[in-house]
């Protein structure tokens, strides 16, 4: 049973698994909301059980770790990361001190997740802060922790703890990848953004002409993206979460190719959309900000915990069409007199993530077959799902995978599935990267990868409800119309989707 749609700044939080595991640390914690505080000592250790219950959920693959870390209902979900990602980065240097230093066989009740947490804050981080008994049982072999890691540097001939890390090659294209910077056009617009980084001592290059531009930038120079109008881009690694366009929710720090399923999808100013699985956001503010608050978003999705942080998310974005849903996309009824007007909607159900090339040692391995089909089964429900919608005219599908599986193979399967009712759409033409020619038609969809277009691995396909071709006679199921697609001209303007449509009505023919 789905709960009822909650308005935006109300959607309903419970009690987490944060304040759990305060309680059985024994720290004096006050339940407020979804938040455990915790006073005292006790706060840090709340924080090192946390994250030994997150690196728990990893190793049985619960989840990725930004999902098991929104579960965790962690009061400061910013400091959980970091502890946990840092820990994870850690890991094989870890277990080998650990054992070296025999801790886990000389403290058999020390649970070895929140061991590991404990000795990288001991060795690698600020220091242990929290107090209690597990305090006292890692303290008690300090002096042999803090040798194994001397004797360790020793052998690998290294003297700081970095380089004791091996690079992996997610990192390491993951350091080549642009920071990429939305202007939320609901709050502030591109020009005024430009002019603050400016002042804060910026230089900026104007519109690049090429995306291999983007690779070249440097220190403080920026430039604005050669196909996104509202997308600036910075050197790899430059950090905004600490800055003031961005607490205030003028700027999103969203990838490119996260940033393309709304671009290509292109509502118009009043249009109404159902994002179907929108968690954590990013693309529903960009949604709303393309319709500039005017219309309506639905906005649906099945975990409460990220959909609470997606309502903190949207708010500080300014979004105020966006009405969210703990629901189920798959059981929302497409017959409902309150979706009668869905004429948009964007789907990126859930996927491997496959493609996201900042995932951490303990996601790397490949998705297994069967958790592969798992996927595909809900991916082709839920897009075949959205096209029963009877008001729908355009839909754009996308996952964060570069598995075929998920992507090519989902969208053929389901417009067989439709016969004739929808055609894929030929969008960005200029697009470098283009999908696998798996079935006649794919090269329509996009693809995006580090090495092809400087962003995370992405996978997106625009669908339109195929016009009546009385005079062409038509009855192909290949996807086979096109649109120009979002090309624009040298100053972000020019032709987008909606123009490429109005110029097909007034031919008032199909193209095959």
């Amino acid at each position: 049973m789905s709960s009822p749609v909650t308005p935006l700044s109300r959607v309903s939080r419970g009690r987490g698994l944060a304040e759990r595991l305060c309680r059985k640390s024994g720290a004096l914690a006050v339940a407020r909301g979804s938040h455990c505080r915790v006073r005292g000592p006790g706060r840090a250790m709340a924080l090192y059980t946390a994250a030994a219950s997150v690196l728990d959920g990893l190793q049985r693959r619960d989840g990725a770790l930004k999902t098991l870390v929104y579960k965790s209902r962690f009061q400061n979900v910013k400091q959980l990361y970091a502890l946990v990602s840092e820990t994870l980065r850690y890991s094989p240097v870890l277990d080998s001190i650990m054992d070296g230093a025999a801790l886990l066989k000389a403290e058999k009740k020390l649970p070895p997740h929140l061991a590991k947490v404990l000795v990288y804050d001991l060795l690698f981080g600020k220091g242990l802060k929290c107090g209690g008994s597990w305090k006292v049982l890692v303290l008690k072999h300090r002096a042999r922790l803090q040798a194994e890691l001397a004797r360790l540097k020793v052998r690998r001939k290294v003297s700081c703890n970095e380089d004791l890390l091996a690079p992996t090659e997610g990192v390491i294209q993951a350091l080549q990848v642009p920071r990429y910077v939305r202007v939320n056009t609901l709050k502030t617009c591109k020009d005024d953004v430009v002019d603050y980084f400016k002042r804060q001592g910026y230089s900026y290059l104007g519109r690049a002409a090429r995306m291999e531009e983007l690779s070249s930038l440097s220190g403080k120079q920026f430039l604005l993206d050669p196909h996104l109008p509202e997308l600036l881009v910075f050197p790899p690694q430059t950090d905004f979460h600490e800055n003031r366009l961005y607490v205030a929710g003028h700027i999103i720090l969203q990838d490119k190719a996260s940033c393309l399923p709304a671009f290509l999808l292109s509502p118009p100013s009043g249009s109404h959309v159902i994002d179907a699985c929108a968690a954590p956001g990013n693309k529903t503010s960009h949604v709303a900000a393309i319709l500039k608050n005017k219309g309506q978003i639905f906005a649906f999705d099945l975990d409460p915990n990220r959909l609470a942080t997606m309502s903190t998310m949207l708010v500080r974005a300014g979004v105020s069409c966006c009405e969210l849903a703990n629901q189920d996309f798959l059981t929302v009824d497409p017959s409902d007199p309150k979706y009668s007007n869905v004429t948009y909607i964007l789907l990126d159900p859930s996927c491997s993530g496959s493609g996201m090339v900042n995932r951490l040692p303990a996601e790397e391995s490949a998705p297994s077959s069967e958790r592969l089909r798992a996927l595909a089964r809900f991916q082709r429900k839920a897009l075949s799902h959205a096209l029963r919608f009877p008001a729908l005219q355009r839909l754009a599908y996308s996952t964060c995978s570069v598995q075929q599986e998920e992507n090519e193979d989902v969208v053929w399967d389901v417009l067989q599935e439709h016969g004739t009712a929808f055609r894929l759409v030929n969008v960005l033409p200029s697009w470098p990267h283009r999908g696998l020619a798996t079935f006649p038609g794919a090269e329509c969809c996009l693809r995006a990868c580090p090495a092809a277009t400087l962003t995370n691995g992405f996978f997106v396909a625009v669908l339109e409800r195929q016009q009546e071709c009385t005079s062409q006679g038509s009855s192909s199921s290949l996807p086979a119309a096109v649109d120009g697609g979002a090309e624009r001209s040298q100053d972000g303007e020019g032709r987008g989707p909606r123009a490429a449509r109005k110029k097909r009505r007034k031919k008032s023919q199909c193209v095959k």
